[in-house]
Order: structure tokens, then C-alpha cells, then sequence
């Protein structure tokens, strides 16, 4: 048995159950294709997930750290500084509860009923007292990275306005502005010498949480239904299921063993 994919969770994990409250990843999930949230959620078959990019997770746990002495001096980020950004990590007692996936910022919404909840990267502040969500990315890319236009760049802005919405709701006044922390490994160096080497950029992004009530409504319907949802026509995950229910229904007739 696969130690990275177990489909079938536990009920107590699934929607209804005593564990399972809403996650950023969650509700990027629905908006995807809700025929794979309530698959996942109501039914109990996760997909299979992605491969865990170690490299990344290295670089996020570095600058963690890095803008942790920051955050404990009181002083700016030198990045910060550069790009003429007046906010210093943010100081409270729940910052690393707030970064620490499967907890995170927590909050019961009460129309819905739903626990939501979402690990951020970072938080800073600004002389105003607003709170700044930050998240740290990294690629490698021949190209300096100054934006974040690409369609499938919308997901990263979901989820830093998800951020923005949880700290709302905690009471906190939340800038709409937040930033990517954007580390690129350079790939035009003669040799690699055992190291790799980073261009960090900082990209602002003028957020909006409008969004996030009404999906959390559209959310409760679909999972509270007991019918089926439509998939989504560019769900790579749906087409491959019908593709090869299609393919299995034809290969049984005749057959009298079970193919699993």
C-alpha cells in the first residue's frame, strides 16, 4: 500500500464529521471543480496529491527564519526596505500557529457553520496597525519575475485573499495590499558548486475578499445536496474518471473476473 495515497479517509474526516473543517486548499478545490470537492469532502475519495517539492519547502523554512530575526529585532526586512515597503514582521503570541499547516488561522463562520481555516506564510505591519499577508514562493525561470498575470496564477490569488478574509474575521484591520516573497534560482551560472543561487523579488498584489462569502454559501449548498455536482469540462482529474469508466465498461463485458 502506497504510504503517500490513502483514497478512502476515515468518516470522521469527511464533511459532517467531528474533524473535517474547511481549508484554504479546501475551498481552492471547489472553485476548481466541485464535482472533485464533493467527491473528495462528502464522499470520501481524495485525488491523488501532488509530489512534495522539497526544494520549495526548504526555501520556505529559510526565509522563515530569516524574517523571524527580524521580527524578533523590531526591525524591517532588508527586501522591504529596498522596494520602499514601511512594515516590519508582525509580533503576536499565535504567529506560529498561524504558519503551522493543520492549524493555522481558525475561524467558525457562523452562517455556514464551517470552521475555516488557512496556514499562512508570513504577516507584517505597517505604521497604521494594518496586518500585510505575505507568502513565499519559489521556481527556478530563466526570466526576472515581476508580476503574477498568468491564468493559473489566480489560484495564489485566491488563497492570499483567503488570508486576508480569516484576519478580518479575527478582528484585525487587514491591509488590501499584500506581497509575494518571490525567490528565483538563477540557471546561467558556469557550474553549480553545490549551492544554488536566488534573485528575490518582492510583488505587490491588491487583494479582494467580495468573493469569499458568497462561495462559502455556494460551498454549503454543494456539500449539503445529495446530488452529484457537474463537473468541471477542464478538470483533468474528471475527464481521466469518465475516460476510464468509459474504457472499463467496455473491457468487462464478457469478462467474469473483476479487474480489481
Amino acid at each position: 500500500m502506497s504510504q503517500f495515497y490513502k483514497p478512502n479517509r476515515k468518516p470522521d474526516w469527511n464533511y459532517g464529521g467531528p474533524k473535517w473543517r474547511l481549508s484554504r486548499s479546501k475551498i481552492a478545490l471547489f472553485l476548481e471543480c466541485a464535482r472533485c470537492f464533493y467527491i473528495d469532502n462528502k464522499l470520501g475519495v481524495a485525488r491523488p496529491p501532488g509530489f512534495p517539492f522539497n526544494l520549495n519547502s526548504a526555501v520556505d523554512f529559510l526565509l522563515k527564519k530569516e524574517f523571524d530575526i527580524h521580527r524578533a529585532d523590531g526591525t524591517p526586512h532588508p527586501i522591504t526596505t529596498a522596494y520602499g515597503v514601511d512594515a516590519i514582521p508582525f509580533k503576536h503570541p499565535d504567529i506560529d500557529v498561524w504558519r503551522e499547516n493543520f492549524k493555522g488561522i481558525e475561524y467558525k463562520h457562523a452562517a455556514t457553520g464551517f470552521t475555516v481555516a488557512g496556514a499562512v506564510d508570513d504577516v507584517w505591519v505597517n505604521p497604521k496597525g494594518e496586518l500585510i499577508v505575505v507568502d513565499y514562493k519559489s521556481t527556478s525561470k530563466d526570466a526576472k519575475i515581476e508580476s503574477l498575470d498568468e491564468a493559473w496564477h489566480d489560484g495564489y490569488k485566491r488563497q492570499m485573499e483567503i488570508y486576508q478574509w480569516l484576519l478580518r474575521q479575527k478582528g484585525f484591520a487587514v491591509s488590501d495590499t499584500g506581497y509575494w516573497v518571490y525567490a528565483n534560482a538563477s540557471k546561467d551560472k558556469a557550474a553549480f558548486d553545490a549551492k544554488l543561487e536566488f534573485e528575490v523579488t518582492l510583488i505587490a498584489y491588491q487583494g479582494s475578499t467580495d468573493w469569499v462569502e458568497g462561495t462559502l454559501s455556494a460551498l454549503k449548498k454543494c456539500a449539503d445536496s445529495d446530488a452529484l455536482p457537474t463537473a468541471n469540462e477542464d478538470c483533468d482529474y474528471c475527464r481521466y474518471r469518465k475516460s476510464t469508466q468509459e474504457v472499463l465498461s467496455g473491457y468487462e463485458k464478457g469478462k467474469t473476473q473483476p479487474l480489481f
